[in-house]
């Protein structure tokens, strides 16, 4: 043990004295201190064939889990013959897993497993451990000397508190960190700089200051790892940590499945999979192309056929976001030969997804209502009885909101036009429930839920910001809304099994259904299947009227974002020009 302390303390002074040559005098002695390096790298100590690692780099996952257009993997492995270690950390909430459901993890775990068996290809493993993320840093600092650490922008503000710990932590012990940009199309910072200094408040006023700054950047180019060295750990981090030799289980993380697994879409998380669901996306964005349209499924959903979303890829950085924004743009291209600009329309929802980022960079309340500056103060109601709980386990009565909240829980999906039909009906649609409570489960279900858009979304379709000062007196009626979007019922048969013989014309209200209707479809309304929590009618022109209240009470909107046009405002509800009589509460 008196040798081993020794010998650690003689490599620490080695280092020390090693660091200071590379940095105060290089190019005197860049030669020999290479040559020195490489030796001491691969030289024994003693004879239990100990090794000193001087210097390298570790690589930081987060999100961003992927190889392809990683500049931060570029930064790290400049120098492919010093120690590299790529880490994921298991820190009880870096890549959304402090408020998780069992897909969710799944879909996360997945991704880890599939880059662990991309570095199995070269004689490496991803590192994946639990801990203190600037404490794991410390002791690699201090076991090998590890010179550099690099990891992409998490650059939402509950982030903030963790990335400037290890940044404190590295300079400390003087250990560069390198940051780079990848997961947003733009730097949020440059956006607010740009814009003078403040988050643009319309998503117009965002596509202006961007289109200001100029082009996102093209992706990094595929980095090949042969000849990497990759690190391994020693067995004292064995002691230290908890280590785990290969991808654990949700269950290994404390987090179970609820009910039994049935689900009918299966996501696989991990960049194997998001490259090649990008390629089937873009087939059917080469075809819409060539019919002159674009946004294949926006003003006709389809919500029985497999999804064509690349977003939970893109949430977990499993895709490169700017890899699917180019590939579009060009692809737009090749079809148009340049006859057509469509850069704002065929990656409308990529430009959302930025929009939403660059409000929250600077607002660390804005996944809540209490000191969030740009959300209005709605007085929602408190839960009554279980209506809550009824919403968040699709017994509300309501077949079309219960077969997508249902589809939520199983499948951690649902398509987007479904999303704000649940919102709505949460909150000023119906119940007249705060927001909140829908953010909270939809950040623990929803396989694409991130902080800032899912936040930005909730706030939207609640009326809470992002829209004219309550300028929202009609809502989407669950009724109708269902029947334009999916009028076989199919759907709701999919999900709600109770209904699956409740003839077609009942099947959106099945309280309506004769008794022996009922009776012949095995589905008693209020024993097999509930009745409606509330009267939807009643309360959507009772919330009309409180909504109008508010705005007389308000006459003005206090500095709070807003969309620019009804146009705008169609694109982000995904309806189409046909959609009117679905937002009537008669």
């Amino acid at each position: 043990m008196d040798e081993k302390m020794s010998i650690s303390k003689w490599t620490r002074k080695l280092r020390l004295l090693f660091s200071k040559i590379f940095d105060d005098d290089y190019e005197l002695n860049s030669y020999h201190s290479d040559r020195i390096l490489k030796y001491l790298q691969t030289a024994p100590i003693c004879d239990n064939e100990e090794r000193i690692m001087l210097g390298g780099s570790a690589l930081w996952f987060r999100h961003g889990l992927r190889l392809h257009d990683n500049p931060s993997l570029h930064s790290a492995l400049e120098d492919k013959s010093l120690p590299f270690f790529p880490i994921f950390i298991f820190d009880g909430e870096t890549a959304g897993t402090k408020l998780v459901g069992y897909n969710r993890m799944r879909y996360l775990l997945e991704a880890l497993e599939d880059l662990d068996n991309q570095f199995k290809k070269y004689g490496g493993r991803l590192i994946m451990l639990k801990g203190t993320p600037h404490v794991i840093f410390r002791r690699l600092w201090e076991e090998f000397g590890i010179r550099k650490l690099c990891f992409e922008q998490d650059c939402e503000p509950v982030w903030r508190l963790r990335d400037d710990t290890v940044k404190v932590a590295c300079r400390d012990i003087g250990v560069v960190c390198q940051e780079h940009v990848s997961h947003t199309l733009w730097e949020p910072d440059t956006v607010i700089r740009v814009n003078g200094g403040i988050p643009p408040l319309t998503y117009q006023m965002f596509l202006h200051t961007v289109s200001t700054i100029g082009d996102p950047p093209r992706p990094v180019p595929d980095l090949d790892l042969t000849d990497v060295n990759f690190g391994v750990l020693p067995e004292s981090f064995y002691q230290e940590f908890t280590v785990f030799d290969k991808v654990p289980k949700p269950e290994d993380l404390g987090v179970f499945l609820e009910n039994e697994d049935i689900r009918m879409i299966r996501w696989v998380g991990g960049e194997t999979a998001a490259l090649k669901q990008m390629q089937q996306r873009l087939n059917v964005e080469y075809e819409t192309f060539c019919r002159g349209s674009y946004l294949p499924t926006h003003g006709s959903p389809d919500l029985l056929g497999p999804p064509i979303s690349l977003s939970p890829a893109l949430r977990f950085g499993c895709l490169s976001v700017r890899k699917f924004y180019w590939a579009l743009q060009d692809l737009f291209q090749q079809v148009h030969q340049g006859r057509l600009s469509g850069t704002q329309f065929i990656t409308g929802q990529l430009i959302w997804r930025e929009y939403f980022y660059t409000m929250s960079v600077n607002n660390p309340n804005y996944g809540q209502m209490n000191e969030n500056p740009i959300c209005l103060d709605i007085p929602w109601k408190n839960p009554e009885g279980d209506e809550l709980t009824r919403w968040m386990e699709g017994r509300t009565g309501f077949p079309f909101i219960d077969a997508a909240m249902r589809q939520l829980r199983t499948e951690g999906w649902l398509h987007h036009a479904l999303r704000n039909t649940v919102a709505s009906f949460l909150t000023r649609g119906t119940l007249w429930l705060s927001w909140e409570h829908g953010l909270n489960h939809f950040l623990k279900y929803l396989l694409d839920a991130d902080w800032s858009v899912c936040a930005g979304n909730w706030m939207w379709v609640s009326s809470s910001a992002f829209e004219a000062l309550l300028d929202s007196s009609e809502c989407a009626c669950p009724v109708r809304l269902g029947r334009r979007l999916e009028p076989s019922g199919e759907y709701v048969r999919r999900y709600v099994p109770e209904l699956a013989r409740m003839p077609g014309e009942y099947i959106y209200e099945p309280w309506k259904a004769p008794i022996d209707v009922q009776e012949r479809a095995n589905c008693i309304i209020g024993k097999d299947y509930p009745a409606p929590v509330v009267n939807h009618l009643e309360a959507a022109q009772k919330n009309g009227n409180a909504m109008k209240e508010l705005r007389r009470i308000l006459e003005k909107a206090p500095p709070h974002c807003c969309p620019s046009s009804e146009e705008e405002i169609r694109q982000f509800m995904w309806l189409n020009e046909d959609a009117q009589s679905d937002i009537s509460t008669n």
